[in-house]
């Protein structure tokens, strides 16, 4: 009897998680913007079921705070792009940064997203990446996560140099900087962005 009573704990606890986890992600995709093509300049991804929109912040943090920047590369500015979003005042903000590799030469299609070593611009790696950091219930506080080798995609919708625009898709598992076990998972990704437009709005 008591063997029953035990698993049948254990299994509405099974239970109660897999709803909860489901609810969040549920949660997350629902509040996502629409994948479009039209340099709509949105963004947004579900981190480990948690929301992660640009959210400019109130110019505490020593600039602007803005949400949602796009960079061109270094020497040259279309050797890659880097789309950088913050979440600057939810209770639990986070960051993300995307790093595009050679977009200018392939345009539209797949881009394997490789590995991290958490540094951008001509810091980082001479390849596709991203890495975020983001609130850890487990741990309670925050960390920072980087995709490995082939951890993940990025498709290419829409590129169009003349006009300023770039749209795509993402996903990726990414892995805790300090402990290898600890591992996520970036889903529903999308970005739309007209780099002219993008430094005049506002993301309240």
């Amino acid at each position: 009897m008591k063997t029953q009573l035990l698993t049948l704990a254990l299994s509405l606890q099974l239970f109660v998680a897999c709803t909860t986890d489901d609810n969040k992600g549920s949660d997350c995709q629902n509040n996502l913007p629409a994948i479009t093509t039209t340099g709509a300049n949105t963004f947004g991804c579900c981190i480990n079921g948690n929301l992660l929109i640009p959210i400019d912040g109130t110019g505490s943090f020593g600039g602007s705070d803005d949400a949602y920047s796009f960079y061109g590369g270094y020497p040259n500015s279309t050797d890659y792009y880097e789309i950088d979003v913050r979440d600057f005042k939810s209770e639990r903000t986070g960051k993300i940064l995307i790093h595009l590799h050679q977009v200018h030469t392939n345009g539209i299609g797949d881009y394997i997203i490789n590995e991290s070593n958490g540094y951008d611009s001509i810091d980082g790696l001479n390849h596709t990446y991203l890495h975020c950091r983001v609130f850890n219930e487990s741990t309670n506080n925050y960390q920072y996560y980087r995709s490995t080798e082939n951890s993940g995609l990025i498709k290419v919708l829409l590129y169009d140099f003349s006009n300023r625009k770039i749209s795509g898709t993402f996903s990726c598992i990414v892995r805790n900087s300090s402990n290898p076990n600890d591992i996520i998972e970036i889903k529903d990704g999308r970005f739309d962005i007209n780099w002219l437009t993008l430094p005049n709005v506002s993301f309240p």
